[in-house]
């Protein structure tokens, strides 16, 4: 789901967040500020993460992309994913760069840009284990809190209980201690986090379903998001998106 590192400028967690300022800015604000504060989860590799003390990640760039193409810069905040939709309810950034959707309940919540990617949602599951669809009655999955994943895996037929975790880094730590049966995340995640431990008897399945991933804004913020969707449409135009696909995946994952 490699490097173009950036320094990380501001670290927020959950238990610091309401004591963050909140921005609620327009475009006018954030173009006279020359500042684009920006929130992702750093820690959903290969899409954000951290090397060391440095944030870096495919999505990573492309905001850094998105904010260099409206001429400002990008101020970072790192907050974890189950909690940005109410830091985006309060203002807390102007947008967060979010690696998978939420589930429905949430998701209408906020207002969602134009996809900056396609993906899917894989299984992964031990050698000779629950890896399809169909496979999957009666099993456990695994899945990260407050995801797509969690309502799309409920929709599978037969299965017999969907246990969420804060991270994708537990739900797999779940699948090889044998908690749960399968481990749905997103295919590029599923992929890095399987290089990365190829000795530890997983092996991916299925792919459930296909997603179509966006940034997240406040609601009614109706200039800022047509700058922001129109930023995005320049970088997929002039091939930026697909340099950095390429760079993290060797192909180009971008929505067309």
């Amino acid at each position: 789901m490699k490097r173009l590192t950036k320094l990380l400028t501001a670290v927020c967690c959950l238990s610091a967040l309401a004591a963050t300022p909140a921005i609620g800015r327009d475009w006018s604000e954030i173009k006279s500020s020359g500042t684009i504060v920006a929130a992702t989860e750093g820690a959903f590799a290969p899409f954000n993460y951290y090397e060391g003390k440095t944030l870096t990640g495919y999505e990573v760039d492309v905001a850094e992309a998105i904010a260099k193409k409206m001429g400002l810069k990008l101020e970072w905040r790192v907050v974890p994913f189950d909690a940005q939709l109410a830091a985006v309810k309060q203002d807390r950034f102007d947008f967060a760069i979010a690696s998978h959707g939420y589930t429905k309940e949430r998701a209408e919540a906020v207002d969602f840009a134009s996809p900056h990617y396609c993906t899917g949602g894989q299984i992964a599951a031990r050698k000779g284990g629950a890896l399809t669809a169909a496979d999957l009655k009666g099993k456990t999955i695994g899945v990260q809190l407050a995801t797509s994943y969690f309502d799309a895996a409920k929709k599978i037929d037969g299965v017999k209980e969907v246990k969420t975790y804060k991270s994708d880094p537990e739900a797999f730590s779940a699948l090889r201690a044998k908690k749960i049966d399968a481990w749905i995340s997103d295919k590029f995640t599923v992929m890095e986090t399987l290089k990365k431990n190829a000795n530890a008897g997983i092996v991916t399945g299925e792919q459930v379903f296909v997603e179509r991933v966006s940034l997240i804004m406040r609601k009614d913020n109706k200039e800022f998001m047509d700058q922001i969707n129109q930023t995005i449409a320049d970088l997929v135009k002039d091939g930026t998106f697909a340099t950095i696909s390429k760079k993290y995946f060797n192909e180009d994952i971008t929505c067309r």
